[in-house]
């Protein structure tokens, strides 16, 4: 009989007590072998060095500490990496595909209430619903003279989807959901025959700012995509449109749609800030059209059950010599588009 291969989980506290119950627990252990200790925070105990000479598999999350080099000495045996998370930068680096460790994310998982909170936020941007709640103006019964605000209305929207990422293409797919909507796509990486098959129109981002009443961005921080909408496409953009980020507060310059919000030309629902949390005095919090919440898009509560889900699953298919369906590869990790 095959043995189990032997595996540590590495993620904060808090992180450990959110992925795995008791039946989780079960689960893992009829997977590998765990040992003492099947958790830690820290690579670098004792305890954890002892351990990390027999772990072929590492389960990691949040509060994971990076795989230095110094780190992956100590773990001869290891030869997976898998994420019971999003991104893994700042977890993993050349040094682990140079080893030929394989490494998986929950980053499909992730992407579940991340376009779930996106279509939310569409449906209330076509109702300017998060403004109107906020204009102390209305607030005493001034509903019968709403200025200001354009088209409330969620029928025939042209909605401008900036990244055919993972999260993007399930944003298009749920805008199905909205009758009438016209779906604009734009990434230089996209294939136009897979975007027309989800519904949408690939198309460049100076020929989609005009026409997008709503555009939200799920594109990849990168260098170059640093403020990819700054002044000069936000100015692009129609009267009324409500900018939406889920995706990275560096994609936005936070000044320049402050400016345009606080102008009352456009509007924003941003679940990420650049800097992050933003400041008590940043003007993005000074206008009742820009509504910020706590980065509270992706998986949190029972959501993160999907992630450990979707992990024990990949674990159960590295065990049994199956293909992976969520790996990271060298070329990947390169690109920076799905690390």
């Amino acid at each position: 009989m095959e043995t189990k291969p032997h595996a540590l989980v590495a993620m904060s506290r808090s992180s450990f007590e959110a992925h795995f119950d008791r039946g989780r627990l079960d689960r893992l252990d009829s997977l590998v072998t765990l040992g003492d200790p099947l958790w830690t925070d820290d690579l670098d105990s004792r305890r954890a060095r002892r351990r990390l000479a027999d772990v072929e598999v590492l389960l990691t999350s949040w509060g994971a500490p990076e795989l230095t080099p110094a780190r992956l000495a100590a773990a001869p045996r290891l030869r997976a990496v898998l994420h019971c998370a999003g991104s893994v930068r700042g977890l993993v680096g050349d040094p682990v595909w140079q080893r030929g460790i394989r490494v998986t994310s929950a980053a499909d998982a992730n992407a579940v209430p991340v376009a779930e909170y996106t279509l939310a936020a569409i449906i209330f941007a076509g109702k300017k619903a998060p403004f109107l709640a906020a204009d102390e103006r209305l607030a005493y019964g001034g509903w019968g003279s709403v200025t200001g605000y354009g088209d409330l209305s969620n029928l025939g929207r042209t909605v401008g989807v900036v990244g055919f990422s993972r999260i993007g293409r399930r944003v298009v797919d749920l805008l199905g959901l909205l009758e009438g909507t016209t779906c604009l796509v734009a990434d230089p990486y996209a294939d136009p025959d897979e975007v027309a098959a989800a519904g949408a129109t690939l198309v460049p981002l100076d020929e989609l700012l005009p026409r997008a009443e709503v555009l939200t961005l799920h594109a990849p921080e990168l260098a170059e995509t640093r403020h990819l909408i700054g002044a000069a496409e936000l100015s692009r953009l129609p009267d009324h449109a409500t900018v939406i980020n889920t995706a990275r507060g560096s994609l936005i310059d936070g000044k320049a749609l402050a400016a345009e919000c606080a102008a009352g030309r456009l509007f924003a629902i941003l679940d990420v800030t650049d800097p992050e949390p933003l400041p008590a005095d940043s003007p993005l919090r000074r206008t009742d059209r820009v509504m910020v919440t706590p980065h509270i898009a992706g998986s949190l509560g029972s959501e993160i059950g999907r992630l450990t889900d979707h992990t024990l699953d990949e674990l159960a298919r590295w065990t049994a010599h199956q293909p992976l369906t969520a790996e990271i590869t060298a070329e990947h990790w390169a690109s920076g588009l799905s690390a």
